[in-house]
Formats: structure tokens, C-alpha cells, sequence
């Protein structure tokens, strides 16, 4: 590849889950380099730290070379830009889903025209897996062991057991 494409993968990944990883493999396949941006999300309130979501996320994509992990704070698209990214990686696990990345892609798009957005959907086994919905069966002491990595999977375990 003459001009590796750049791409930025942006979320709070609170936690990871099976289909963030099930994307992140996939795109570590079809871009140059792939950024997985973990976001401060200074607007959501987090189970963990931006430190333990930087590592979790390190942990568990470390066999890709070509991935990197890194914060970033305020628009993702300052963050693209400034790493040079040309692609930004969303994942869409339905129709709701879609609608609102379709509107995000349109602003993205606005502010920053260089950049585009590359919409992948997860294998269907991890179609209904998110983050949230993670968390709360977690906290309501529900076996969330199928949807997160073992490492994930024992960092959400002792996380919730010191709260």
C-alpha cells in the first residue's frame, strides 16, 4: 500500500465489548492504521476511569500491530485531523443505530470533508451487545461473561465489587 489509510475508531468503550472488538479486527484488516479513540466523555458518567479504559482497551487489542490506542477530548474530528485520518470507523447494530450515525457522518462530513465515515456492522453475534446495556446487567448482577472479553470480563467483576 502506497498511502496506508489512517482510521479512527471513537468511543468511550465503557467497557469494551465483543462487537467493539469484532470491528476493531476487522478494520485492523483494512486500514493502514487503525486509532481506537477512547473519549474523556466529560458528558457521560463512566463506570471507569479514562486510565482504565485506555488500558482495558491496550489489553485486549494488543495483537494488532497496526492498532493504537489513544484519548482524545473534545470533537473527534480536531482529533482526526490532527492525526491525520482519513476514515472514521463507526458500528451500526441497527436501524437506530444507523439513523443517528447517519446524522453524525452529515456533521462529520461538515466539519471536516477530508474525512470519511466507513459504517461497519458487527457479526451477528454481537448485533445486540452494547456498552450500556453491558454495565447495567453488571450492575444488577447479571453474567455478562458472554459479551466482553475474560480480561474485561474480571476487570467489570472487581470494579463492581469495590463500589
Amino acid at each position: 500500500m502506497s498511502n496506508p489509510v489512517i482510521a479512527v475508531y471513537p468511543g468511550t468503550f465503557d467497557p469494551i465489548t465483543l462487537g467493539h472488538q469484532d470491528l476493531i479486527r476487522r478494520a485492523a484488516g483494512l486500514f493502514g492504521t487503525v486509532i481506537v479513540a477512547v473519549a474523556a466523555a466529560h458528558h457521560k458518567k463512566t463506570l471507569f476511569s479514562l486510565d482504565e479504559r485506555l488500558e482495558t482497551v491496550r489489553e485486549v487489542v494488543k495483537m494488532y500491530p497496526n492498532v493504537r490506542v489513544e484519548s482524545f477530548d473534545g470533537l473527534v474530528r480536531d482529533f482526526a485531523v490532527g492525526h491525520g485520518a482519513r476514515a472514521m470507523l463507526r458500528g451500526v447494530r441497527s436501524v437506530t443505530d444507523f439513523d443517528f450515525e447517519s446524522q453524525l457522518a452529515g456533521m462529520n462530513r461538515a466539519l471536516a470533508p477530508d474525512v470519511d465515515t466507513v459504517i461497519l456492522t458487527p457479526d451477528s453475534r454481537y448485533q445486540h451487545i452494547s456498552s450500556t446495556l453491558v454495565r447495567e446487567i453488571a450492575t444488577l448482577k447479571g453474567d455478562v461473561a458472554q459479551f466482553v472479553a475474560p480480561t474485561v470480563h474480571a476487570r467489570l467483576l472487581q470494579k463492581l465489587k469495590a463500589q
